[in-house]
């Protein structure tokens, strides 16, 4: 096995990435529709059974999430007494925090705890690729669970979550990442796939912890300056989580496997083009949320935001613009429709149904 070699820098991955893509590109004479048709027939495996168990599981996750969010999230939040936009959004970030911390936990079993080196060395990721390869039981069960939650995130972000300024971004980001997902199976490329979720599910929770304390700081009419601080130190170590995973560690390791190690290791590897540009697209996508995050703290930093909140929200804008009988109407709504299963968009009680 070939000695890891040490990380590369942005300008190494560049020259290195960028002349990869390059002479791949001039080197493909016949890419086209019949090459994807030829490479997909003669590479990829994926069978309708497991097609058939993960969109049995992703009905699985949207029923367990309407059953935990009934029996659970929201007598938990009448129990605790929250305000009633906070209740109403508080079982969505319990439900992700719950699923991120499984998930990214058994992320951190399967890269450090097994004798898997893609971490320490990613281009090992591609170490004897070969088409049709078994796939590694522990690894199948990550990308089983992975695959079906994107598949019901889908579905939840459009009827279940609290619509957001950032909510179209967000569908596009769960349709790249469960193609993503579903294609680096069928071509065996698993070992990336396991990289590149561990170095994203990190940020939910952080992101939904500090959510949960910014719901939970004003319960019973009463203001707990202890959720503040976790709401605030956790908003910091978010921030600089974000750039550090996927900003820094994603690129120059996954981006650097997979645009230039990829095609040292296994020339002519098949979906190249495809694959890295899904990939440079979800970059694009983190590189767009942390201008969301650059402007939350230029915010705070100017005095112009005094607590933490979601920049993304519409309600946060709207609920200044709304008059004081308007709010108090919204309010004593509220409970009623939170029990039929209602939702919020742009600050608004909506019926959000398929």
């Amino acid at each position: 096995m070939p000695v890891p070699e040490p990380m590369p820098g942005y300008g190494q991955l560049l020259r290195r990435g960028y002349g990869s893509l390059a002479g791949a590109v001039r080197g493909c004479g016949d890419c086209g529709w019949e090459l994807a048709r030829r490479s997909w027939a003669e590479n990829a495996h994926l069978g309708w059974a497991e097609l058939l168990l993960c969109g049995l599981c992703a009905l699985g996750w949207t029923a367990l999430r309407r059953t935990a969010a009934r029996w659970v999230f929201r007598p938990f939040a009448e129990w605790c007494n929250l305000q009633p936009k906070d209740a109403a959004k508080m079982p969505e970030s319990a439900w992700k925090l719950l699923f991120y911390t499984l998930s990214w936990s058994y992320g951190i079993y399967l890269l450090f705890f097994t004798d898997y080196p893609f971490f320490y060395d990613p281009p090992s990721v591609f170490y004897d690729w070969k088409k049709g390869m078994d796939v590694p039981t522990d690894i199948a069960i990550a990308y089983l669970l992975q695959c079906s939650f994107y598949g019901h995130s889908i579905y939840a972000t459009a009827y279940m979550d609290t619509w957001r300024k950032d909510s179209v971004v967000m569908l596009l980001h769960h349709v790249v990442a469960l193609t993503l997902i579903a294609f680096s199976y069928a071509f065996r490329y698993h070992n990336v796939g396991i990289l590149v979720l561990f170095l994203h599910d990190v940020n939910d929770i952080q992101l939904e912890f500090t959510k949960l304390n910014v719901y939970f700081k004003h319960r019973g009419g009463v203001y707990h300056r202890l959720n503040d601080i976790i709401s605030n130190i956790g908003c910091l170590t978010f921030s600089v989580s974000w750039f550090w995973f996927r900003l820094y560690w994603f690129p120059l390791k996954v981006l650097y496997a997979t645009c230039y190690s990829s095609l040292q290791l296994v020339p002519n590897i098949p979906f190249y083009f495809f694959f890295n540009a899904l990939l440079l697209l979800l970059t694009l996508m983190n590189i767009y949320w942390f201008l969301y995050i650059v402007l939350f703290v230029a915010k705070v930093l100017m005095g112009q935001m005094k607590e933490v909140n979601d920049v993304r929200e519409y309600d946060v804008e709207v609920r200044k613009k709304t008059t004081t009988a308007k709010k108090k109407e919204a309010e004593l709504q509220l409970p009623s429709a939170l029990k039929e299963g209602l939702h919020l968009k742009n600050g608004l009680i909506k019926d959000k149904r398929l």
